[in-house]
C-alpha cells in the first residue's frame, strides 16, 4: 500500500488530502484545510511550508502529489497561487518524498471522466471513490481528487508505459 498526501494550494486556504492506495482500491486516511490568516505573503508561505511538514511527520506518506497552477485572467492571483505550490512543494522534498504535478483537467478526467466536471462533480465522486459519507470542503475533495488522481495515473503500467520503469526496450 502507498500513502499519498494530494495537495490543493491556495495562498489563503490549502487542502490536504491523505489516501492509502494500492492502485485499484483507495482508503481515506485523513483530509483537512490549512487555513492561512491574513498577513503578509511571505509568513503564509512560512505557514504552509510548515504546517505540510508537520502533516509529513504526523501521517508518513511515502508520496506527494500536488495541482499545477491554473492560470487565470488574473497574473497576480496566477503568481501567489504559484509561490504557495512551492513552499508546500518544499516540504516534501526537504520531508523526503517524490512530488508528482498534475493539471487540474488531468485530476478532473482521472477521478470524475471529464476534464471539464465542476467542483461539485468531483466532491461526489471523491465522496464515492473513498466511501465517506461526512461533508467536505471543496479543497479538502479537491486535494484527495489529486491524491486519487496520482493513485490511479502512478500505477506500475502507467510508469512502464511512459519509459519512467527499466523494461523491455
Amino acid at each position: 500500500m502507498r500513502r499519498i498526501l494530494g495537495i490543493d494550494p491556495g495562498s489563503r486556504i490549502t487542502g490536504y488530502g491523505i489516501i492509502e492506495s494500492d492502485g485499484n482500491r483507495s482508503v481515506h486516511v485523513a483530509s483537512g484545510c490549512i487555513r492561512l490568516k491574513q498577513g503578509e505573503l511571505p509568513q503564509r508561505l512560512g505557514m504552509i511550508f510548515q504546517e505540510v511538514s508537520d502533516l509529513i511527520t504526523t501521517y508518513q506518506p511515502t508520496e506527494m502529489a500536488i495541482e499545477d497552477v491554473f492560470v487565470s485572467k488574473n497574473a497576480n492571483s496566477a503568481l501567489k497561487l504559484g509561490q504557495a505550490r512551492g513552499a508546500a512543494i518544499c516540504a516534501g522534498v526537504v520531508g523526503h518524498l517524490p512530488v508528482s504535478e498534475y493539471a487540474p483537467r488531468s485530476i478532473k478526467q482521472a477521478v470524475v471522466g471529464r476534464g471539464g466536471a465542476d467542483k461539485d462533480q468531483v466532491q461526489h465522486m471523491v465522496k464515492r471513490l473513498l466511501s465517506l459519507t461526512c461533508d467536505l470542503s471543496a479543497d479538502q475533495s479537491d486535494a484527495l481528487a489529486v491524491a486519487l488522481s496520482h493513485a490511479h495515473m502512478d500505477t506500475p503500467l502507467n510508469r512502464l508505459a511512459k519509459g519512467k520503469v527499466g523494461g523491455w526496450r
